[in-house]
């Protein structure tokens, strides 16, 4: 895989290559905890200017899985994520910006539990190889800005994300 401007235009996200990884904190800051979710699809419309670009995206908030039963139970429940009532968590993107580093940044609305909020992914890593593109990017989700309040303390506030994403161009033209 070599690193590239991307071609603009449409690709799909290949779910079964591409995965949502987390790390947060647990009993007041002592543990760290280590996760997962599925995504169930999206994709990536890149523009000329890049800045033109958008992502959207969508996760099985009921794949959350930490490795613990019991914890996944816990967060699944009404209590805290509420999968059965929200079982999508979405990200739509609102374009994309170079930031103070250089860095590309994709600011976009994070649906959790039902609530939309200010999100901003920071992209680590692309590549391109052929008519394929991937991605892996970072965020940090403050949970209490999408009501999923409960377990104060016990479980971690502030979810660090890392998307790695591969998608493949899908609107025919050449890459």
């Amino acid at each position: 895989m070599t690193t590239a401007t991307p071609t603009p235009g449409q690709y799909v996200i290949d779910v079964p290559h591409s995965e949502i990884t987390f790390t947060t904190k647990r009993n007041f800051g002592l543990g760290t905890v280590r996760g997962s979710f599925r995504r169930r699809g999206g994709t990536v419309s890149l523009a000329e200017p890049l800045t033109g670009s958008r992502v959207d995206a969508v996760a099985d908030a009921a794949s959350f899985d930490t490795g613990n039963k019991n914890r996944d139970r816990q967060v699944l429940s009404k209590a805290l994520l509420d999968t059965s009532s929200h079982p999508d968590i979405v990200f739509t993107s609102t374009g994309a910006e170079l930031d103070e580093a250089g860095a590309w940044a994709l600011p976009g609305l994070l649906t959790v539990h039902g609530v939309r909020g200010p999100v901003t992914f920071t992209v680590a890593r692309a590549e391109v190889d052929g008519d394929q593109i991937a991605v892996e990017a970072t965020a940090t989700v403050d949970r209490y800005a999408h009501s999923v309040t409960k377990l104060q303390g016990v479980a971690g506030r502030h979810l660090r994300l890392t998307a790695t994403v591969r998608a493949r161009r899908t609107d025919g033209s050449p890459a």
